[in-house]
């Protein structure tokens, strides 16, 4: 079992895959791969007839590099990492962090598999996958991916609960770039569980996480700001950052709302109930409407005026 952590901070159990079901896949593509380049040949020898012997040689290297190395780079690419032989065999290639494969690392996959699998039989690659831990070949090594199974049991995900509204979009100026895979784990695998706690405890670890979150950032947590409602809201901002950049946009301000993710139990805030409306009586007279609870202040009010989020520091 292999442990990734993704562009949200979550540790994912993959199995990467072996190399009997690697090989099986490989063959597949190959097979297909000269099944549609015999066809291209095919039609390219009796289009090309009239043509001298130099031309009709180029274009057999042109229409072989286009069906075995392009072809393969492209369905990669389009399909997110699984090809024909994959998809049959169950496999996908994702990236070192659990995320998509891109173009690049398509590219770098099909051309160092050229000299690893065309040029030397499949020797190379095989070599490489035994001696690798994860089973990766150098395409994988250089393209930083990794080929896993995907037709494994879906465990039970934990989700991070949202911060406070009155946080949104508070750090998305901040530079995350430097904070490492192994902080954002911590602070995950703290945001889920802080409700089984100890309040001192907690309240401790929030604030040690908070500052070598900080520390990493360059900013420090701003004043006023529970640790972990800071640690809720800037999580919250790489998952909107990492959204957009999987999908191509987002919302202003990289704010994702708080139902984009379901809330985990025992949820830091509840929705305002709506005061009803006054309802007559046989006297004529309209029933006075029950007591409302007061609107929160505004965004811009004192840390003490806020609404009670859960993010209260221990008694």
């Amino acid at each position: 079992m292999s442990e990734l952590v993704t562009g949200e901070a979550v540790a994912l159990e993959l199995r990467p895959a072996k190399l009997p079901s690697r090989a099986l896949a490989v063959l597949l593509d190959l097979a297909v791969a000269m099944l549609v380049y015999i066809a291209v040949a095919t039609v390219l020898v009796v289009s090309t007839a009239s043509l001298d012997d130099a031309a009709q040689v180029a274009l057999s290297i042109a229409s072989f590099l286009l069906v075995l190395v392009g072809g393969p780079i492209a369905v990669e690419t389009l399909s997110h990492g699984r090809s024909l032989g994959k998809m049959a065999c169950g496999l996908r290639v994702v990236r070192d962090d659990g995320g998509p494969i891109r173009f690049r690392h398509a590219l770098m996959r099909g051309a160092l598999g050229v000299v690893e699998i065309l040029l030397t039989f499949g020797v190379i690659a095989c070599i490489a996958s035994l001696v690798s831990a994860r089973g990766r070949r150098l395409g994988d090594v250089f393209a930083g991916t990794l080929v896993v199974r995907e037709r494994v049991p879906v465990g039970q995900t934990r989700f991070v609960p949202p911060p406070p509204p009155w946080l949104a979009g508070r750090f998305a100026a901040l530079d995350l770039s430097a904070v490492p895979d192994g902080l954002w784990l911590a602070v995950r695998q703290y945001l889920t569980r802080m409700q089984q706690l100890d309040p001192q405890v907690s309240w401790a670890m929030a604030e040690r996480l908070a500052a070598d979150l900080a520390a990493r950032t360059g900013a420090p947590a701003p004043q006023g700001v529970p640790p972990a409602a800071y640690l809720a809201a800037v999580v919250q901002e790489r998952q909107a950052r990492e959204a957009r950049k999987a999908f191509g946009g987002g919302a202003p301000g990289g704010y994702v709302p708080p139902l984009a993710q379901p809330p985990a139990p025992g949820a830091y805030y509840e929705p305002r109930p709506q005061p009803p409306v006054d309802q007559p009586v046989r006297g004529g007279t309209p029933a006075p409407a029950p007591a409302v609870p007061p609107v929160p202040p505004a965004a811009g009010a004192a840390p003490d005026d806020r609404p009670a989020t859960g993010f209260a520091p221990p008694a």
